[in-house]
């Protein structure tokens, strides 16, 4: 049964509202999907079916959707006081509360919080300040950002260009090509035949080094880098990766810029995955999406005590930080990343990803059997499967046959949402996620692959 409202809505939307990642090839015609209600792990839409949602809307609604207490909060907050100046000296409790919360959580060290409205204004965010922060210690020079081909990083100008994801921008201009470049992405599936992981790593490693050498290391400001990819297909790098690019930017007086957004907040079983699984201590921690389960927008940029004491300094007599958001530390976004904050801790959610996860990504190796998936991979609840035309080549399916798509079509007529992308597929179910959800995911992924590979026949 059609909701009330639900033509004027499709209509308004097709006629007024500029999506993100549009394909306007098809959306005149068709316009979009509207989502009435959700609840729980799933998503129903105003035709009224229910699809589990097997990519927590996008990397982000951890602790599940339609959660009354979250409800509760939020309006709450908004009673007692839904905004007030943040600027200068002027605080609000939950701000001031989430920042000791976020300290406690994060690696020691991070102590420091810089709110932001989402990932991307995030690492933008990021970005400055680490220029800023080799500014006030005088080293003027040092503004190159290393990046990773395929890493996603956000759609604000800065952070777009941190992407390495190429298909993002086609037709758009670019700007901090003088400033950012990339080197290779960690994809052990595509590491050439006969090398072991190790070297690989090795051969990744002196890439990062021969890269600093060439823009030469008193430029060279920072490597920013997902401890697994999202976006650009769950890449996840061989043993050793993170902390050895560590100890390269440490070589070099950089600093390491850890892009949690998707891995924070329990998506592999920790608050933050840096220190607790790859074994370092960023100097800049970006997060966003799981820090509200994306109930309310909010990002946040955690710096490091030494970051702090130098940039703490007034850079002038009466010079002040001009740097700042109207909407930092919103209170009514930070009351509801506590209240979420609380929920992950009372139910013991990392546990059960901890549990849940291993789980869910032996069952996708099942995935494994059928012709075209070349890969199956990832950590937790985060999983991509690499579609392809040839299992011993590794040749990707060709975008025109759409298998990707067609593959997210046929799992959407099963009750269930995947993301494609390009020629890939990529789960991050909501962390509540149960095994009979998990078996009924992977099910509805395999079901349609089959019947991708039956129509090719």
């Amino acid at each position: 049964m059609t909701a009330p409202g639900t033509q004027t809505a499709w209509a308004q939307d097709r006629a007024h509202l500029l999506h993100p990642y549009t394909d306007f090839a098809t959306f005149a015609d068709e316009g979009s999907h509207v989502i009435g209600r959700a609840e729980g792990v799933h998503v129903i839409d105003a035709e009224g079916k229910q699809l589990l949602d097997g990519i927590a809307g996008l990397w982000c609604v951890n602790i599940g959707h339609g959660r009354e207490e979250m409800a509760e909060t939020i309006a709450k907050q908004v009673m007692d006081m839904q905004y007030y100046n943040p600027f200068g000296h002027s605080t609000n409790v939950p701000a001031a509360q989430l920042g000791a919360k976020l300290a406690e959580l994060a690696p020691a060290g991070l102590n420091r919080v810089f709110y932001t409205c989402g990932g991307s204004t995030a690492n933008d965010a990021a970005v400055r300040l680490g220029h800023y922060f080799f500014d006030m210690k005088g080293q003027h020079r040092k503004k190159k950002i290393i990046s990773r081909q395929n890493g996603y990083h956000g759609a604000t100008y800065v952070a777009a260009s941190l992407t390495g994801i190429h298909g993002t921008k086609y037709g758009f201009d670019r700007i901090g090509e003088d400033f950012i470049s990339h080197v290779s992405e960690a994809n052990l599936y595509a590491k050439p035949e006969g090398w072991s992981d190790g070297d690989y790593c090795d051969y990744l490693v002196r890439e990062f080094e021969a890269r600093i050498q060439q823009l030469g290391p008193d430029n060279v400001a920072a490597f920013i880098a997902e401890p697994i990819m999202g976006a650009g297909g769950v890449l996840v790098a061989p043993e050793g990766y993170h902390k050895r690019m560590y100890e390269v930017c440490k070589a070099h007086d950089m600093l390491y810029i850890a892009d949690e957004v998707v891995t924070g907040f329990g998506r592999l079983g920790e608050w933050f995955s840096s220190e607790a699984l790859f074994g370092y201590t960023p100097d800049i921690l970006v997060c966003a999406k799981g820090l509200t389960s994306g109930y309310i927008p909010l990002g946040a940029t955690m710096i490091s005590d030494e970051i702090y004491g130098t940039i703490a300094r007034p850079q002038c007599e009466g010079g002040i930080f001009s740097m700042g958001f109207t909407y930092f530390g919103h209170p009514v976004a930070c009351a509801a990343a506590l209240k979420n904050i609380e929920i992950i801790e009372r139910e013991g959610i990392l546990n059960h990803v901890r549990g849940i996860g291993p789980y869910f990504q032996d069952s996708a190796q099942s995935l494994l059997n059928l012709p075209i998936v070349g890969d199956v991979r990832g950590s937790h609840l985060m999983l991509g499967i690499d579609l392809v035309s040839d299992k011993a080549s590794k040749a990707p399916i060709e975008l025109t046959e759409q298998a990707a798509a067609k593959v997210f079509q046929g799992c959407m007529e099963r009750g269930a949402i995947v993301r494609p992308v390009g020629d890939r597929i990529i789960l991050s179910p909501p962390l509540i996620i149960s095994k009979d959800q998990c078996d009924e995911l992977i099910g509805a992924v395999a079901g349609s692959v089959q019947d991708f590979i039956a129509s090719q026949e």
